[in-house]
């Protein structure tokens, strides 16, 4: 039976081995993680058994290929060090393929509301490889992405960075960068895309929620050109100075996503790597990729002030 040790949220390993006693039905194998937090958060979080049971039920109905990702990306013990919980409201920025949209529709429940943020309209001709067809259809992104959900669970709604309604101000409690900060890091220059970003987790969040952040992370050693998110990595110092220059206090980080085997030279990008693993000089480089799994990324909670 596959464990999780999740001491630093007062839960029992028994109740915490709850999460994950029914994948042992699928082919992988979890292995346990440390959850080890560097800064003291205002208190220990506490997590019942129906949140639990709830987590757990939403994993298990997950198709094989989502599954097949759990090891690399860990959403159990991710969800719960972010203190997210069923009944939440919680933006996903950048849901991409929903792989973490679909685990949180389910755990949030029908009580609970999950908000997809797609990158801004203006960010998306930036890149160099979507046809004039992609960048229309992004367009309506926000209109056709809620249709893919069942009616099971949270309610979805769909909107692009930027465009979050004043409805929403102060009455989110997750807001989350699960990788998906780099692309904003690296056209800031072009559009504010990273301030305004942040700016609006800001405005939408409640007074103490919590601003998540999971980021492919690079060396420090490394130059800020090659961190600069072109490559997919950013460093750690970088994003903490700049989330908390915008206005939010690091509480917790986790070693819960880390990757010691990934670790990339000024000449590589994150995409060489699993999932995208993109076609490599010869077979063996190919090999050794493949041999490192997903991307080193910290993982970091933050946390609105309860004054602001």
């Amino acid at each position: 039976m596959a464990s999780l040790l999740m001491t630093s949220f007062g839960v029992t390993r028994r109740r915490a081995e709850l999460v994950f006693f029914c994948l042992l039905t699928t082919v992988m194998t979890l292995f346990t993680s440390n959850i080890t937090e560097s800064a003291t958060a205002s208190g220990d979080r506490v997590v019942d058994d129906s949140q639990l049971r709830s987590l757990e039920r939403s994993l298990v109905s997950q198709p094989d290929e989502v599954k097949a990702r759990y090891p690399a990306r860990n959403p159990a013990e991710t969800l719960l060090f972010f203190g997210i919980k069923p009944g939440d409201t919680v933006v996903e920025t950048d849901p991409g393929s929903g792989w973490y949209s679909h685990i949180l529709q389910s755990y949030l429940g029908a009580k609970g509301h999950l908000i997809g943020a797609d990158y801004p309209l203006e960010l998306y001709p930036l890149f160099d490889y979507y046809s004039d067809e992609e960048l229309l259809a992004k367009a309506s992104w926000g209109e056709q992405w809620p249709a893919q959900f069942l009616e099971e669970g949270a309610s979805v709604s769909g909107y692009n960075l930027g465009t979050l309604p004043a409805d929403l101000t102060n009455s989110v409690d997750c807001f989350l960068f699960i990788r998906s900060l780099h692309n904003l890091v690296d056209f800031e220059a072009e559009g504010g895309f990273l301030t305004d970003s942040l700016n609006e987790a800001l405005r939408v969040l409640k007074p103490g929620g919590v601003l998540g952040v999971v980021q492919h992370m690079g060396p420090e050693t490394h130059s800020d050109e090659w961190a600069s998110g072109a490559n997919g990595y950013l460093k750690l110092s970088f994003v903490i100075d700049t989330v908390q220059a915008a206005g939010f206090v690091l509480e917790a980080s986790s070693d819960i996503n880390l990757n010691p085997k990934d670790r990339p030279s000024e000449d590589e990008y994150v995409w060489r790597l699993m999932p995208t693993l993109e076609p490599a000089e010869s077979e063996a480089v190919l090999r050794s990729y493949r041999a490192i799994g997903e991307s080193n990324r910290m993982t970091l909670r933050f946390r609105k002030s309860v004054s602001q």
